[in-house]
């Protein structure tokens, strides 16, 4: 099997994405997608409802999720492909990120009526299908909803970014945590759109090596986030470290997204595609 168009990152409402599990397949699919995971963020509660859409479409889908870490102090994002959603210690992990999520958005709330931007905690809500786990991405629609700013890219180039109004630390799960959880449930650990981290020196390499030692088994070399230098640079640390190279859209919503689902560039052809693993 060369499943050629796969995606293995997008959204739902289930987490901060626009579309409902069953809307996103369908998407998917009309799209050209042929092999899909959802990874909405610390949540698996869309999987069965996607699983079975991906049935009716007749592609392939496996249950994902993507986990909100922080290591030395950077906010990452780790995949995990393949997974057990019911499998109780990722479950049990997932529940000690979403508990705080609540008191963060209260305290995002404060930060952005600091600079006389009020009600945003009320307005997030609204877009918050699921409130446990609302988000930054909530945040940004409400504002861009009020006029603050014209779409939510531009949102998050000013506002509830790390030393910018509205972002406020929060403790999320380790490196050594995301990937065990993973591991447990069958998955593969995957580290999620390396281009975003504000990684200083030497640190990218750090940081692969330790994700590696860990078990860590692959790097998304393609996603909506990644330009063509960004491809170029992650498919030599893929190389270097010997990662499986993952491809993902990481699609939130129509008109919302950098790319559109099943519209991604292809892997670089020397590289071993994750769905190896996953087959």
């Amino acid at each position: 099997m060369n499943p050629a168009n796969f995606d293995f990152h997008c959204h739902s409402s289930v987490s901060d994405g626009l579309l409902s599990p069953e809307e996103l397949v369908r998407r998917a699919a009309g799209n050209g997608v042929t092999w899909l995971a959802l990874t909405d963020h610390d949540d698996v509660g869309g999987l069965a409802e996607a699983a079975a859409c991906a049935r009716d479409c007749g592609i392939d889908f496996s249950g994902g999720v993507e986990i909100s870490i922080e290591w030395q102090g950077i906010p990452v994002h780790i995949v995990g492909l393949g997974i057990d959603g019911k499998n109780p210690v990722l479950q049990a992990g997932l529940e000690s990120i979403s508990n705080g999520r609540i008191e963060r958005a209260r305290r995002m709330d404060v930060s952005l009526a600091e600079v006389g931007i009020e009600g945003c905690f009320d307005g997030a809500m609204r877009y918050a299908e699921n409130p446990s786990l609302i988000s930054r991405a909530h945040f940004a629609r409400y504002m861009v909803e009020i006029g603050v700013c014209p779409d939510t890219c531009s949102i998050f180039h000013h506002f509830l970014v790390p030393g910018k109004p509205g972002y406020v630390d929060h403790r999320w799960a380790t490196l050594e945590e995301s990937v065990a959880w993973i591991l447990e449930a069958g998955g593969v650990a995957v580290v999620a759109h390396p281009g975003r981290y504000r990684f200083s020196g030497n640190g990218m390499r750090t940081f692969l090596a330790e994700f590696k030692d860990l078990g860590g088994q692959a790097l998304e070399v393609v996603c909506g986030s990644h330009g063509s230098d960004h491809v170029q640079h992650f498919a030599r640390l893929a190389r270097h470290f010997g990662f499986y190279a993952s491809r993902g859209s990481d699609f939130h919503g129509p008109e919302e997204s950098y790319v559109d689902l099943g519209a991604l560039a292809a892997l670089p052809e020397d590289l071993k595609p994750v769905w190896r693993l996953l087959s």
